[in-house]
């Protein structure tokens, strides 16, 4: 007899949270118990193996291969759980009180796990809109294993009709999400004694004037509220996160590291901001540092970015992911998602949409409830129920 729904859910997600796929650790295994599943049902993915081997993901289409469809998409990789004080084995689906405890559960292995729960139906309903499944790897270090996988789909002869990115959100439809541009920045100092410290030059100290100036701009961002009322926080945000600087108290410090990083509600605002900031100490910094001695200087890399997300509350696919939620309102959110990366790279329109809560992830003892993935399912289910409707 075949399992109920709930069971495949459950037995699903236990089987994914059992994988450690914290980012600095290969998903190749938890790719591979996909791909054999998947086979079981005479389904093949398109694996996408990045330039280290170590990493992958994977492209699977349901249903018939030349119209357009619809993409289902969710990451393997998990943040880190070192320094967290967990009840229990954080890599073992726990389940109490109905709620199914374990690193992952909510960011976002319980949804990927519904979308594999959901494949004999899929295969049942004898689709004529395809329904594509798209997961990634390594989107908690800055959405990098998307970008492969998209720049291939964007080669495609037929784009997708729209994607929905699951991360929680309780399942409301989320239309937008702030952008993020992430810059570390180190100052070349010169190093000297520190009872001689005027022949030095510090790097901290210069530093410092950057961060300052960061904390400056943030405050005039803060300033420019948006009429754009759906975000919890309606300005963009900048901050310094990251300091260090110095060996010891009677050296003049030579290098110091600062990060720092632009959340911003327009497309492209993130990146405009830490651009100007980046000439600002080019300009104002810099100079100064390398008239005392040449060989002193800020290096600049970019360590994360991504796009802002907005999309237009009344496109085809906000309309269609409210229908199959059940509800008719929707959102805007702080934290970002591949969602974004989906509409610039390969003109895919998309929302975010998911089970669990935000307020989950990242945490010791990370649950999802059991409700919300049956919340997941009922929406994967309508889905079906459309796309076999055409």
């Amino acid at each position: 007899m075949q399992s109920s729904r709930p069971d495949r859910i459950r037995q699903l997600l236990a089987d994914l949270v059992g994988f450690n796929t914290v980012s600095d650790r290969s998903n190749l295994p938890l790719i591979a118990h996909i791909e054999s599943y998947l086979a079981a049902f005479g389904i093949k993915g398109e694996r996408l193996v990045d330039e280290t081997g170590q990493k992958a993901s994977l492209w699977v289409t349901i249903g018939p291969d030349d119209p357009p469809g619809l993409v289902l998409s969710g990451h393997t990789d998990v943040v880190p759980v070192v320094g967290q004080d967990w009840s229990h084995d954080p890599f073992k689906l726990i389940e109490r009180d109905g709620k199914l405890y374990g690193r992952g559960t909510t960011d976002m292995k319980g949804f990927v796990a519904v979308c594999l729960a959901m494949v004999p139906e899929m295969l049942e309903a004898k689709l004529t809109t395809p329904i594509h499944l798209a997961i990634s790897y390594d989107e908690e270090i800055g959405c990098v294993g998307v970008r492969p996988m998209l720049r291939e789909i964007a080669k495609k002869k037929v784009r997708p009709l729209g994607a929905f990115i699951g991360e929680p959100t309780q399942m409301q439809v989320i239309i937008g999400h702030k952008g993020k541009h992430g810059v570390r920045a180190t100052f070349h100092g010169l190093a000297r004694h520190s009872s001689i410290a005027p022949d030095g030059v510090n790097a901290i100290e210069y530093a410092a004037e950057l961060i300052t100036e960061i904390r400056h701009r943030a405050e005039k961002l803060a300033a420019v509220q948006s009429s754009d009322s759906l975000y919890d926080v309606p300005h963009s945000t900048l901050l310094t996160s990251i300091v260090h600087g110095g060996a010891a108290l009677n050296i003049v410090p030579d290098t110091c590291t600062v990060e720092f990083e632009c959340r911003g509600i327009g497309i492209t605002e993130s990146r405009e901001v830490t651009d100007a900031i980046v000439a600002w100490a080019r300009a104002e910094l810099e100079p100064a540092m390398k008239a005392r001695s040449a060989d002193c200087g800020i290096e600049f890399e970019e360590i994360l970015d991504y796009p802002a997300l907005d999309t237009a509350a009344d496109a085809a696919i906000v309309t269609l992911a409210k229908s199959l939620a059940g509800r008719n309102d929707h959102a805007k959110v702080a934290f970002g998602t591949e969602a974004s990366l989906f509409t610039s790279m390969a003109d895919i329109p998309s929302v975010v949409i998911g089970p669990g809560s935000i307020a989950q992830a990242h945490t010791p003892d990370e649950f999802v409830e059991m409700a919300e993935l049956e919340k997941c399912a009922e929406f994967v289910e309508r889905l079906i129920a459309h796309c076999a409707k055409g």
